[in-house]
C-alpha cells in the first residue's frame, strides 16, 4: 500500500498485471538478430524489481500468459517491463522494455494494449525527485558594473535506485546551460550544499545532473532536471521537488525490437479520514438483518453493479472484518434457492450469492491452496513427464499409453491431496459450508450443491485433475465427451471416489500439523552484532510456519524461533544499515534484523509474519524504527540497550484475517462504485416507487426487470439512505480536493 500526495488524508494504490504475450523479439535485423532467444519478463515499480516470469524457451513470440497481483507498498514513478534474453555462461542481456508513468496507467487499465518496446539505455533508466532551493540577487562586481548571481542549494533527494543491491552514492554537477557552460561538482553526504553563479544575458537554463560516485568503477547517472531561470525573480526563493528525468528527455532512434500484450489494471483510492465513511459503513454492516435481504445496502450494491465483478469483493473484505459475512452469505443464498427450480441448476449461475462465496474462498483459502496443492505440484513440475493423450495433438515418438499412466498417476496425488485437506480448510470457510449444506438440503435433498462450490472452485483447484474432479464432484455417473478420455473419466466415477468427495465435504477442522507460509531467500543480519558493516549480512532462506520462524544456510536450520515468541513485526528506517527494504523481528531474545529481496517482498514478510503472531500474549506495545550501534539508539538517542520503544508498534487485530484488510479503503471503494452507477440507482428508486403506488408490476419492464425488489417500501428507504450519504461523501470530497503544479512548493 502506497501513501500518495494527494489532497485527501490518506492514498492506496494496488496493481493487477497479466503478461500476455511477446511478438517479434529483439532487433529485426542486422548482426543483433537472434532467431533463438529463450526470453523472460520482469516487472519494476521504477528499478527495483517486483516480480519475474518463467523463461520461454527459444521463440520470438512467446506466450507468457502469467498474472501478478499486488499492492504497491510505497510511491513510484512509473510502472516498468523489462523483456531479457536469458544468458547461459554470461549475464542476461536486456532485449527492451516498456514504461508506463504513474499517471497514465488509468488510461491503459483494465484492457489490453501492445506496446511497442524501447530500447534500455542506462542514461533513461532514472528514478526519484530532487529538493532545490533557487534565489536570484544583483551583484555588483570589481568594475562597478550590475549583474546578476544565480544561489542555489540542493536540499536532498528521495527516491534514488539502488546500485548493486546498496543505496548509491550520489553527486550533482549543475550547469547554466548558454553560450558557455559552467559546470559544478556537488557531492552530497550529510550537508546542505549551497554555491552562487554569475548569469551571462544568455543564459536561460539551469540544469542538475545528478551521478552515483561509482570509486573504483565508472560513475552511473541517476537522473537530471532542468528549471527555466525565467521564473526566477529577484530576491524571491524559489523552493520545489522535481522528478529526475532522463538524459536528453530519453529519445534515441532505434530498430523495431518487438512488442508485449500486457492487460494492466490499476486502482488508486483517495481515503478520507474514518470519520467519514461511518454512515455508509454502518449501513452496509446492518446488511445481513435487513428483511428481505434483497432490501439491505450490500444487495443493492450487487444488483446496480451486476456486470462489474469486482465490486463484491470490497463488500466480502468489509463483512469478512466484522464477522458479518457469514450470516450475509446465509441470507443471499436462501434468496437463491427461493428461484432454484431443479437441484441440477444450484449455485451454477454468476449471482450474488456465487461470486461472494468466490472471493471469500480467495482471500480466506489462499493459504490452504498453498499448503494443499504446492508440494505435489512442485513434484509435478520437477519430473517433467508428458502427459499429452489427444490424438490429434501427440507428437512423432509420443507413447500414448506411457502418457496416460502419467497423467494418470498426477491426477490421483493432486485428487488424493484435496481429499485428505479437509483438516487443512480454514474454518471460516468450513462455517460458510456449512450453512449453504444445511440451507441446500432442506430446499433439494442431498448434498451436489456444495460439492460443486467446494471441489469445483477454480480458484482454489486450478489443475489438471479439474475434469476427474469434476466427475466426482457430481456425485453421479456423468457423461463425456472425447472417447480418449474414457478410461480417465471412468476412475473417477468409481464409488470409493465418490465416498472420498462425500468424506472431504464434511469438513473437520481439526488444526494438527505445521503450515507452510513462506519460504525465500533474504540477506540476515548477525544477531548481537554491535557495529554496521557488509560482512554483518549473510545470505539466509527465511522459512515461517503457524509454529516456527527459521532461517538456513543450505538444509540445516541456523536457528530456530518458536512463533509464540515473537513480540513484534516491524519495518526499519532506511538510515539504520543503510539499506533499503528491512524489517525486524523483536522476540525474546536479540533482535532479528532482515533484508528483504524488494519492497513488495518486505511488505509480504512483515504482513506474514504479524499474522501468525498476532495473538501472542506477550506483543509488544512499541518499538525502535532504528538500531542500537555504538552505544545508542540511532532513532531517539537512548543509551540503554534494554530501553522501551520511542514509537508505538503497529496495531494488529486478533481476529482471523482482519490484519491486511482496511474498512476505509474498501468502504472509499463501495462509494466509487455506488457514485459511478449512480443512474442505475435512481432507476431503482423509480421502480420501487411505481410499483408501491400501483401495486404491480412496473410498466417499463426493461428498465426496472434487472432489479430484485421483494419489499419496494423498504428498498425504497434504503435506497434514499444511500443517496443522502453519497451526497456527504462527495462534498468531503469536493472540500479535500486540489491539485498541485510540477515542480510547485
Amino acid at each position: 500500500m502506497a501513501t500518495s500526495t494527494f489532497s485527501c488524508e490518506d492514498g492506496m494504490e494496488e496493481d493487477g498485471v497479466s503478461e500476455g504475450e511477446g511478438k517479434n523479439l529483439g532487433p529485426c535485423s542486422g548482426p543483433n538478430r537472434q532467431r533463438d532467444l529463450c526470453t523472460f519478463c520482469t516487472i519494476s515499480l521504477d528499478q527495483e524489481e517486483v516480480f519475474r516470469t518463467k523463461v520461454f524457451d527459444k521463440s520470438l513470440s512467446p506466450f507468457y500468459g502469467e498474472d501478478f497481483y499486488f499492492e504497491i507498498p510505497r510511491p513510484f514513478q512509473c510502472l516498468s517491463f523489462y523483456v531479457f534474453a536469458k544468458g547461459v555462461f554470461q549475464r542476461d542481456l536486456p532485449v527492451g522494455k516498456v514504461s508506463i508513468r504513474k499517471e497514465e496507467l488509468c488510461k491503459f487499465s483494465g484492457k489490453e494494449h501492445w506496446f511497442g518496446l524501447q530500447p534500455v539505455d542506462p542514461n533513461s533508466e532514472v528514478q526519484g525527485k530532487v529538493h532545490l532551493e533557487m534565489r536570484l540577487n544583483e551583484l555588483i562586481i570589481e568594475n562597478g558594473s550590475m549583474c546578476q548571481q544565480l544561489l542555489v542549494r540542493i536540499i536532498e533527494c528521495q527516491g534514488l535506485p539502488l546500485i548493486s543491491g546498496q543505496n548509491c552514492d550520489p553527486y550533482a554537477t549543475v550547469s547554466l546551460v548558454g553560450p558557455c557552460i559552467c559546470k559544478y561538482h556537488i557531492h552530497l553526504v550529510c550537508v546542505i550544499e549551497c554555491f552562487s553563479l554569475c548569469l551571462s544575458v544568455c543564459v536561460c537554463v539551469c540544469r542538475v545532473d545528478l551521478w552515483n560516485n561509482g570509486n573504483l568503477a565508472q560513475d552511473v547517472f541517476l537522473g537530471e532536471t532542468r528549471v527555466s531561470v525565467k521564473i526566477l525573480r529577484n530576491d524571491h526563493i524559489h523552493r520545489a521537488w522535481y522528478l529526475l528525468q532522463p538524459k536528453g528527455n530519453g529519445k534515441s532512434k532505434t530498430d523495431d525490437l518487438g512488442s508485449l500484450r500486457l492487460n494492466v489494471t490499476y486502482t488508486e483510492d483517495n481515503v478520507l479520514p474514518s470519520a467519514c465513511y461511518t454512515p455508509l459503513r454502518t449501513l452496509l454492516l446492518k446488511s445481513p438483518d435487513i428483511k428481505p435481504i434483497s432490501a439491505s445496502a450490500a444487495h443493492i450494491l450487487g444488483d446496480i453493479c451486476r456486470e462489474r465483478y469486482e465490486a463484491v469483493l470490497p463488500v466480502v473484505r468489509l463483512l469478512l472484518h466484522h464477522s458479518r459475512l457469514v450470516p450475509f452469505v446465509s441470507a443471499i443464498t436462501v434468496l437463491e434457492l427461493e428461484n432454484t427450480q431443479e437441484a441440477n441448476t444450484i449455485f451454477r449461475g454468476n449471482s450474488l450469492a456465487t461470486r461472494c462465496i468466490d472471493d471469500m474462498m480467495k482471500i480466506v483459502g489462499r493459504s490452504y491452496l498453498t499448503v494443499t496443492l504446492k508440494p505435489v505440484l512442485d513434484e509435478i513440475c520437477d519430473s517433467n513427464k508428458t502427459c499429452e493423450i489427444d490424438p490429434i495433438k501427440l507428437k512423432e515418438g509420443d507413447n500414448v499409453e506411457v502418457n496416460k499412466e502419467n497423467l494418470q498417476g498426477y491426477v490421483q496425488k493432486v485428487f488424493s491431496s484435496i481429499t485428505q485437506s479437509s483438516s487443512s480448510c480454514p474454518p471460516l470457510m468450513c462455517d460458510v459450508f456449512r450453512s449453504l449444506r444445511h440451507m441446500a438440503s432442506k430446499r433439494f435433498p442431498g448434498e451436489r450443491g456444495i460439492t460443486r462450490i467446494f471441489v469445483l472452485s477454480p480458484h482454489l483447484h486450478p489443475t489438471s485433475s479439474s475434469a476427474g474432479l469434476q466427475s466426482s464432484g457430481n456425485l453421479s455417473k456423468s457423461s463425456f465427451k472425447e472417447s480418449y478420455m474414457y478410461d480417465f473419466f471412468k476412475s473417477f466415477q468409481e464409488d470409493k471416489c465418490i465416498e472420498k468427495v462425500k468424506k472431504v465435504i464434511k469438513l473437520t477442522v481439526p488444526i494438527s500439523r505445521d503450515y507452510l507460509f513462506c519460504f525465500r531467500e533474504i540477506q540476515k543480519r548477525a544477531q548481537g552484532r554491535k557495529r554496521i558493516g557488509k560482512r554483518n549480512f549473510k545470505k539466509r532462506w527465511l522459512r515461517v510456519t503457524n509454529r516456527e520462524l527459521s532461517y538456513h544456510k543450505h538444509r540445516e536450520a541456523l536457528c530456530i524461533i518458536p512463533v509464540k515468541n515473537i513480540r513484534a513485526v516491524e519495518k526499519l528506517y532506511e538510515s539504520a544499515f543503510n539499506r533499503k527494504n528491512m524489517f525486524q523481528v523483536l522476540h525474546s531474545e536479540k533482535p532479528l534484523y532482515v533484508q528483504a529481496g524488494n519492497c513488495v517482498e518486505a511488505s509480504e514478510w512483515v504482513e506474514v509474519l504479524s499474522q501468525v503472531s498476532r495473538c501472542n500474549p506477550d506483543r509488544l506495545g512499541t518499538f525502535h524504527p532504528s538500531a542500537h550501534v555504538a552505544g545508542a539508539w540511532l532513532c531517539c538517542r537512548s543509551l540503554s540497550d534494554n530501553q522501551p520503544g520511542c514509537k508505538p508498534c503497529t496495531p494488529t487485530l486478533l481476529a482471523n484475517l482482519q490484519l491486511d484488510i482496511d474498512c476505509d479503503r474498501e468502504t472509499e471503494r463501495i462509494f466509487s462504485l455506488l457514485t459511478s452507477s449512480y443512474s442505475k440507482l435512481q432507476k431503482m428508486e423509480d421502480a420501487c416507487a411505481s410499483i408501491a403506488v400501483y401495486q404491480g408490476p412496473p410498466r417499463e419492464q426493461d428498465d426496472y426487470s434487472l432489479f430484485t425488489i421483494q419489499d419496494p417500501k423498504e428498498t425504497f428507504h434504503t435506497v434514499q439512505q444511500i443517496t443522502h450519504i453519497l451526497e456527504e461523501l462527495q462534498r468531503e470530497h469536493d472540500t479535500r480536493s486540489g491539485t498541485a503544479q510540477y515542480g510547485s512548493q
